[in-house]
C-alpha cells in the first residue's frame, strides 16, 4: 500500500488512527515542531494533547524518538511539563540541518512528506488555519528502508564528523 495524503487526510491517518495503535517503535522526524491537540483515542472527539498520546505509548513500553531541527516554543513545553513520563522517556535529539519530515510506525508504514509536526502542518487545525501539505503513506520497504535509514544515520550522529553546524547541536556526538 502507497498513497498519497494531504491536509485533513494526514491527521485523520497518520496522528489521529496510525500513531496511536504503534505496538514497539514511533520515530519521528520534523524541522519545527509546536504543540498540536488530536483525538483522545478511543474517547471519542475529546481533544488532548498529542504529547499526552506520546506519553501512553511510552507507558506501553513503546520506544519513541524524536529528531526536530529547532527547540519547540512556549506551549509545547508547557503541556511537556504536564507528562513526567516523557522527561526520561521520550528520547528526543535537535538537530539544526533536519528539514525531512517523517513518522515511522514499527518500521512497517510511514508517513514522509511536508508537513511539520504542528496543528498547521499535520491537518489538525480548522480548513481555514491550516497549511496546505502532502505526503506519502506507505508499507512499502522500497521507501522505508531508506527512510529509516536515514533516520538512523541521523540519530547515530553519522554526519556529525563532516558537520558545519556542531557549534549549534547541543546533541552531537562530536561537540
Amino acid at each position: 500500500m502507497t498513497e498519497f495524503v494531504s491536509d485533513r487526510q494526514i491527521f485523520e491517518r497518520v496522528i489521529r488512527d496510525l500513531v496511536p495503535q504503534v505496538e514497539r517503535q514511533l520515530w519521528i522526524a520534523t524541522a519545527d515542531i509546536k504543540d498540536m491537540y488530536t483525538e483522545h483515542p478511543g474517547k471519542g472527539r475529546k481533544m488532548i494533547p498529542f504529547l499526552e498520546v506520546l506519553a501512553d505509548l511510552i507507558a506501553r513500553g513503546v520506544e519513541v524518538r524524536l529528531i526536530h531541527a529547532k527547540e519547540p516554543g512556549p506551549a509545547f513545553r508547557e503541556d511537556f511539563d504536564k507528562y513526567p513520563l516523557l522527561i526520561d522517556g521520550l528520547e528526543r535529539m535537535l538537530c539544526p540541518r533536519v528539514h525531512f519530515k517523517c513518522v515511522i510506525c514499527d518500521s512497517k508504514i510511514a508517513y514522509l512528506g511536508s508537513a511539520n509536526l504542528t496543528g498547521a502542518g499535520m491537518g489538525a487545525k480548522s480548513v481555514k488555519r491550516r497549511n496546505f501539505e502532502n505526503g506519502i503513506l506507505t508499507d512499502s520497504a522500497a521507501l522505508l528502508t531508506p527512510l529509516i535509514e536515514q533516520f538512523d544515520a541521523v540519530w547515530r550522529g553519522d554526519h556529525c564528523v563532516a558537520c558545519d553546524r556542531k557549534k549549534h547541536c547541543n546533541d552531537c556526538p562530536m561537540v
